[in-house]
Formats: structure tokens, C-alpha cells, sequence
């Protein structure tokens, strides 16, 4: 399990503690992930992938 890191990432907001994964990959237990997608017209779509045990 990776995740993939957030390039060129430098001034993050002050006021989100967040793990923004800046620049270099991270090695992380991830159990699951989404992926959003935007069309025009209003054509939009998300998947869950989710690992199983």
C-alpha cells in the first residue's frame, strides 16, 4: 500500500491538519480509496474501491 504524494506542495494551509503527503510517497495501510470524475453537462461519477479482507 502506497500513496502517492502531492508534488509541488509547498505552502500547505495553516489551518487544515491534514497529512497532504508532500512530495515523497508514503507508505500507508489504506483500506479505501475514491475517484471522482466531472464531466460537462452535469456527467459526474464516483467509484469506492475498497480492499477485502
Amino acid at each position: 500500500n502506497l500513496a502517492p504524494p502531492t508534488i509541488n506542495l509547498d505552502n500547505p494551509g495553516p489551518g487544515c491538519d491534514l497529512n497532504y503527503v508532500p512530495h515523497h510517497a508514503q507508505a500507508r495501510s489504506i483500506q479505501h480509496a475514491l475517484s471522482n470524475s466531472f464531466g460537462f453537462g452535469g456527467t459526474n461519477g464516483s467509484l469506492v474501491f475498497s480492499q477485502l479482507d
